[in-house]
């Protein structure tokens, strides 16, 4: 399991760089992506103050996106999130569905994300290549959200999971069959959380998953 974190500084850029890492960019931040770096672009319709005031709208956010993947290009694009309305699956469907075709017009894999009460036949699987776990806490990390990631698995798509900033959240993500995860826990004190959060995803890479055995 890849995780996506904010480029903070020489040392996680490096582990970007290395591939040890992968990076995750928003319209808001502005962050130069370090050189051969798997990224993946998010929407900023959540942000750092739960309210998405960072969300650029729609025409800015199709500009901002088009040349962030000309620049460092659509072969290293893990996936770019739709627009989505956080815990709001009715309206998360409705504003995501239109931007999931011009994300794979890019060449890059689109996702879609996840929110409670999309259970009830509200998840677009023929148009999304990733699901993203988004919706509260309580929803992301329990047994609907497992069962969702567990069906997109079995559909050939991938699944990631926002907000894992601690090592009992990660061993969670990679319980669900995660591909990828992302959160801000590199932000804050990079230099000590770094070597933090490598020895965490060096305990799940030697731990065989139990995810294939799994109902």
């Amino acid at each position: 399991m890849l995780y996506l974190g904010t480029p903070s500084g020489p040392d996680v850029r490096a582990a970007m760089s290395a591939g040890l890492l992968g990076c995750m960019t928003t319209p808001a931040q502005g962050n130069v992506i370090p050189p051969g770096a798997l990224y993946a672009c998010d929407n900023s319709k959540f942000g750092s103050d739960g309210k998405g005031k960072h969300w650029p709208g729609l025409k800015k956010w199709r500009a901002w996106l088009t040349r962030t993947v000309t620049r460092y290009g659509a072969d290293r694009c893990l996936w770019a999130l739709a627009p989505d309305v956080p815990f709001d699956a009715v309206a998360t469907l409705a504003e995501s569905l239109p931007e999931l075709a011009f994300i794979r017009s890019l060449g890059v894999p689109a996702a879609f994300a996840a929110q409670n009460g999309c259970e009830h036949g509200l998840i677009p699987w023929d148009d999304l290549d990733v699901l993203f776990l988004a919706g509260d806490t309580a929803w992301k990390t329990g047994p609907i959200a497992e069962r969702l990631a567990r069906e997109a698995k079995a559909r050939g798509k991938q699944v990631h999971m926002g907000r894992v900033n601690s090592r009992q959240r990660l061993r969670t993500a990679e319980w669900f069959g995660c591909d990828s995860c992302d959160g801000t826990y590199l932000a804050f004190g990079p230099d000590k959380n770094l070597a933090r959060l490598t020895g965490w995803l060096a305990e799940l890479h030697h731990t065989p998953s139990l995810f294939g055995d799994a109902a």
